[in-house]
């Protein structure tokens, strides 16, 4: 193949495909913490009462991690009694829930928490603690600095984005600072798969997040094939497809007479946003398992994991069940207002400015607004 490949093989991230193609627009961001904030919302509503309190917390320039931490340090519990739904980015101002397992005569102690990077939004109780994924969305506020390129075109890429729906592409957080995660992992399945070391090797958090980033990157490979050749808005015939809002999936078959009526009827479905096909996480696929592909949509992800069948084995060696996540995710609330804007440059070939770009959506859980972002412009952090 002709992309420059990383260490063992694997294809950097800026080889993924593009779905409006690569843009020609730039823009600076992250200049200060208070261009890229974080919202978080819960999926359900706290109970009011029971062992473990739920904190709101608004930090600044600090990673989720960081703050799980500390909060078990100023409520003396383990670090098992704190949780999170999800992993908020460090360079920015982000508010998120944490849960404590903590009596309510020692919740006092949570204040001591409070400083310059973080602050407490709310305290509430909860009869169980908080899980891993539950949370509904996330509210995004944006600011894009000194953009460049054509104003017309940064438009015109958002108003495609709004109306058809994102790539779902994991973003660079998954696969750590030059694919370190990814990285670790290979070399652990090569050591496992050749009989070098056990697959419980090393600490459980820190296996969980080299295993995510090995069937993240397969799944973004998939992805990319279906985004080069152009269906990945479309129906193919053996799509597992995903309810949108739901997080539930479904086949459908086409034994009858009907079939390229509902053909027709799911493409409308996923034109108007409401269904998407969807790609694999590799694992262990159980005998029992309904969401599995066949047909013309299993054959792409066959002929794309082929190559790389040594490190499906190896997911399927740590004993991981294999799942499956929407090719594309829906942008809500999709607004944005340019300021600060500059005149078109006159200088042959110099680019022209189009000021500060404010950008305000909602994403699902698990989208990443990165993936949004690499498809509107290329982006400068200094």
């Amino acid at each position: 193949m002709s992309e420059r490949r990383v260490s063992n093989d694997l294809l950097p991230l800026d080889s993924l495909a593009y779905a409006l193609g690569k843009p020609d627009g730039s823009a600076r961001i992250k200049q200060k913490f208070s261009d890229f904030r974080v919202d978080e919302e819960l999926a359900f509503a706290p109970t009011g009462e029971g062992d473990h309190v739920f904190v709101q917390i608004r930090k600044t320039d600090a990673s989720t991690i960081e703050v799980a931490k500390r909060l078990s340090q100023v409520a003396c519990v383990r670090q098992a009694d704190v949780s999170y739904s999800g992993m908020k980015d460090r360079r920015g101002e982000t508010s998120q829930w944490f849960s404590v397992k903590l009596p309510s005569e020692k919740e006092s102690r949570l204040s001591e928490l409070e400083d310059d990077q973080l602050s407490i939004l709310a305290l509430q109780r909860n009869s169980r603690k908080l899980k891993i994924g539950s949370h509904a969305r996330n509210r995004f506020h944006l600011k894009l600095r000194d953009c460049e390129g054509s104003k017309e075109e940064f438009e015109r890429r958002l108003s495609a984005l709004r109306d058809n729906g994102v790539p779902n592409y994991f973003g660079a957080q998954r696969f750590g600072a030059q694919l370190s995660n990814l990285r670790q992992v290979t070399v652990l399945m090569r050591e496992v798969l050749d009989g070098k070391m056990a697959a419980e090797r090393g600490p459980r958090f820190r296996r969980g997040m080299l295993y995510s980033a090995a069937r993240s990157y397969l799944f973004n490979q998939v992805l990319s094939e279906r985004v080069r050749v152009g269906n990945w808005l479309n129906y193919v015939p053996g799509d597992v497809l995903s309810l949108e809002g739901s997080g539930r999936f479904f086949t459908v078959g086409f034994e009858d007479e009907h079939g390229a009526e509902l053909t027709d009827e799911l493409q409308r479905r996923m034109d108007s946003l409401d269904i998407h096909a969807t790609g694999p996480l590799p694992g262990i696929i159980s005998a029992k398992d309904k969401y599995v592909s066949l047909g013309k949509a299993a054959d792409i992800e066959e002929t794309v994991l082929e190559d790389l069948d040594w490190m499906v084995a190896g997911l399927a060696a740590f004993g991981l069940q294999a799942a499956r996540r929407a090719l594309r995710f829906v942008v809500s609330e999709l607004t944005w207002q340019w300021e600060n804007e500059g005149p078109a440059s006159s200088a042959a070939g110099a680019a022209s400015t189009c000021g500060n770009l404010n950008l305000t959506f909602t994403l699902p859980r698990g989208a990443y607004a990165t993936s949004l972002l690499r498809e509107l412009c290329q982006l400068r952090e200094s």
